[in-house]
């Protein structure tokens, strides 16, 4: 905690005259903000507040250093750094902690991410891109600590692939892979795994990335003893140092109240990275937080008032301006009359953006107060509707919640009345809510008429001599031509690239295409999916292997915080079209087999699921994704790809349709719903169901995430009325969600004779070995009985009970 005394002078001040009093006013200005924001929630106006105060130093110097081209991948402080850069003006940050719903008053999220969660526009309205070369990039901040790790790795490993590969000829997203991904962190967050994973790899693929550690000593109370061993990042990193005969990490280390040196370091860490795509690691040190962790609560209550009385003296803004002043680059009263100044602007900005943010609602209160008293003068209620007038006038900011909530409780009290004034307010809410609900709803998929769900069904074409071949082949040629067809396409994971992956379905690719377009990766699935989504946000077609479903729980958090959400927290403005490749289901052993699929498509909303019963299938999704510009999730069947399919003649051209079932075989009696691996079982009982009388029809969901956009399972209850669902995940997982799509969303209920029932595996890991399989997934047996007891419960004598 002491400091040196001098600040460094290897960098001459002549240089910097024109820059600093900029930097200093950018300074003050975040500072200023920081404070009346923490004001603005304390007081009720916002919800919740987390700032870059006692940051704002080293975050000039990342500006100073960062170009056109170059993207951010950072964390909730950042504040002051997209002021330099000028993508956040104080009246916008004021707009973010009101949430305002209004993308052009609030650019970072239109106030569906809390404030202090930044991002730049990547794609126009029409969904093509702008040239990122430029502008300066900002990927799009999550809350998860070390989240933003993953993606920073793919987002420097574009660089890397657009310098080496000379047939990308992309000039709105490289310039020869110039650009730097720079990463910023808390001290704290570096305890976490994906900051160790992201590093590594950063290491192994020697990729132009500088990753900024601010360093406050604490993690919310935590002293950094506890987080880190030594106490500290960059002792313990010391290992990955580079030397003359290794590659590594270049190590730098600052102190975050030294204006020169930061600037020297950051200056140096961009030369290194930028020209030699060496990763960077910038520890700055000695920084401080004035005011705690966030609004939640007070730091006076676990730091010493030793720590507290060092951190007023060496808060990184007070010694710039003493610095400063010693230099004589101004004077005490020009400074002062700058303060004041500023305080003035932001104080103004606070007031203007409050103002904008509630004007609409005031309007919107003030017809509805005049539709409330229009209802009330002509309905017996008049009591009841007049009070919940009088509660939204006295009401004096009122929020759209406000004026909803109001609304609609106020037809309560109108319950058979069909006066005109009635379906006024009827109408005005039924407008209100159009209006609004898209504001927090839009954007979880694309809305643009290129979307993947638009891309219409091509049929494989067959020769009349098209012989049988292993479904591995199907793939492998397939992805052959779709290499061929897309230069910027590229696929990694772990055994993808030399041997082709663990089921060959690349075999031979990487000699083809190079060793950088189909890679071989780690033992590391979060940087996996991180690498593809920081490819995918700088214009590349990645796909991304998780060997084995089982391991895509590892890249989880990173699926489902990140790249789920991507579009959805953007409203639009950032996509990263990333295919994860994998595959699954009936496999042997608990870590091999499992199917996890019930917890996927809730956690992966905003990706697209797809569950292809064969290879030609697979191939088909793969197809239509590359048309489009969405993420997704293929899981090929495990057990697959050595069963006979034919091949097809348009490898690269066919298209599998996303949101569609497909009927493998007509019926009458009962409706039987699958996919994947099991549902070559429902195939093979339905037949062995015709020999006691029952005709089953065997539907394959094929598309999980979207389900059946046509609602063609409602055609097929009309024709038998009953309906069994039989899934390998287990009880009240995949199979749930599928009866709730055809029950709930399709009315499926109205045409059911018997109860619709779920056939799943049991609540437990499936055991090893093919009797472990046998006995913990829906077997023949399991299908055939269950199928044959509803067929009982329906007509006892035409199917006795069979034991």
């Amino acid at each position: 905690m002491k400091p040196h005394s001098k600040t460094s002078n290897d960098i001459s001040f002549d240089d910097f005259q024109s820059q600093i009093l900029q930097d200093y006013k950018i300074a003050v200005t975040s500072r200023e903000c920081s404070l009346l924001g923490r004001r603005e929630v304390l007081s009720g106006k916002a919800k919740f507040g987390i700032f870059g105060d006692g940051k704002e130093l080293p975050q000039l110097a990342m500006a100073r250093a960062f170009q056109d081209g170059d993207f951010r991948s950072g964390y909730y402080r950042d504040q002051t750094f997209m002021m330099a850069l000028g993508y956040l003006n104080p009246k916008e940050f004021f707009h973010g902690l009101y949430a305002t719903t209004d993308l052009e008053k609030e650019p970072m999220s239109a106030g569906r991410q809390m404030g202090g969660h930044f991002v730049t526009h990547s794609i126009n309205d029409d969904g093509s891109w702008k040239n990122l070369t430029q502008q300066k990039n900002s990927s799009a901040d999550i809350s998860c600590t070390a989240g933003q790790m993953p993606r920073l790795l793919g987002l420097a490993q574009a660089s890397k692939i657009y310098r080496n590969l000379e047939e990308l000829n992309q000039p709105n997203f490289s310039n020869n892979g110039n650009e730097v991904a720079w990463g910023t962190i808390g001290n704290a967050s570096t305890s976490e795994g994906h900051f160790f994973e992201t590093i590594n790899a950063a290491g192994v693929l020697q990729v132009p990335m500088v990753m900024c550690i601010w360093d406050d000593d604490y993690g919310i109370s935590v002293p950094a003893e506890f987080h880190t061993t030594k106490g500290d990042i960059s002792e313990v990193l010391k290992g990955l140092q580079r030397d003359e005969d290794n590659h590594g990490f270049e190590i730098l280390r600052v102190e975050g109240w030294d204006y020169t040196a930061l600037i020297h370091a950051f200056e140096n860490a961009s030369d290194i990275a930028r020209e030699e795509h060496v990763p960077v690691l910038i520890h700055v040190t000695e920084l401080t937080q004035p005011q705690g962790h966030s609004t939640s609560g007070s730091h006076e209550r676990y730091k010493s008032s030793e720590r507290l009385e060092w951190e007023r003296e060496n808060d990184c803004n007070k010694r710039f301006r003493e610095w400063i002043l010693e230099n004589e680059i101004n004077t005490e009263e020009e400074l002062k009359l700058l303060e004041r100044e500023i305080k003035q602007k932001v104080r103004a900005a606070k007031k203007e953006a409050w103002s904008e943010f509630l004007k609409p609602h005031i309007e919107s209160k003030r017809e509805l107060v005049q539709l409330l008293d229009n209802a009330a003068a002509k309905s017996p209620n008049k009591s009841f509707v007049t009070k919940v007038k009088n509660d939204l006038i006295a009401v004096e900011e009122p929020l759209k919640k406000d004026l909803a909530s109001t609304s609609r409780k106020a037809l309560r009290y109108l319950i058979g009345e069909t006066t005109a004034e009635k379906l006024a307010l009827e109408r005005w809410v039924d407008s209100f809510l159009k209006e609004h609900q898209p504001k927090y709803s839009s954007h979880l998929y694309s809305e643009l008429d290129s979307k993947a769900t638009s891309v219409q069904a091509l049929e494989p074409e067959y020769s009349g001599t098209s012989e049988p071949v292993d479904g591995r082949i199907i793939l492998r040629d397939n992805f052959d031509a779709l290499f061929a067809k897309y230069p910027e396409a590229l696929v990694f994971g772990e055994d993808t690239g030399n041997i082709g992956d663990v089921n060959q379905g690349l075999e031979g690719l990487q000699k083809k295409y190079g060793a950088l377009r189909v890679a071989d990766t780690g033992i590391r699935e979060t940087t996996i999916i991180g690498q593809g989504i920081g490819l995918a946000l700088r214009g590349l077609r990645p796909i991304a292997e998780i060997q084995y479903l089982d391991y895509i729980l590892y890249g989880l958090q990173t699926l489902s915080d990140d790249l789920a959400t991507l579009l959805y927290r953007t409203v639009g403005k950032q996509k990263a079209p990333l295919i994860v490749r994998t595959r699954g289901h009936r496999l042997e052993g608990i870590w091999h087999s499992g199917s996890p699929m019930g917890g996927l498509i809730h956690l992966l909303r905003g990706m697209y699921i797809l569950v292809p019963r064969n290879m030609t299938q697979a191939a088909g999704f793969y197809n239509t994704l590359m048309k489009s510009d969405e993420p997704a999730l293929v899981i090929e069947s495990l057990n697959g790809y050595r069963l006979k399919e034919k091949k097809p003649e348009n490898l690269g051209e066919f298209l599998t349709p996303i949101g569609k079932i497909e009927t493998l075989k007509e019926g009458k009696d009962i409706t039987l719903l699958s996919y994947g691996s099991t549902l070559r079982i429902v195939q093979k009982v339905a037949m062995e169901l015709l020999e006691v009388g029952i005709d089953a029809e065997v539907i394959d969901a094929q598309s999980l995430l979207p389900f059946d956009l046509e609602h063609d399972m409602v055609e097929s209850l009309k024709k038998t009325n009953r309906l069994l669902i039989i899934d390998e995940d287990v009880p009240g997982g995949c199979s749930a969600y599928l009866m709730q799509e055809i029950l709930e969303k399709q009315g499926g209920y109205t045409f059911l004779d018997s109860a619709p029932q779920t056939l799943t595996a049991k609540a437990h890991r499936p055991a090893y070995a093919t009797d472990g399989d046998y006995f913990s997934k829906p077997n023949a047996e399991d299908i055939f009985e269950k199928v044959y007891a509803i067929m009982h419960e329906t007509d006892p004598s035409a199917y006795p009970k069979l034991r």
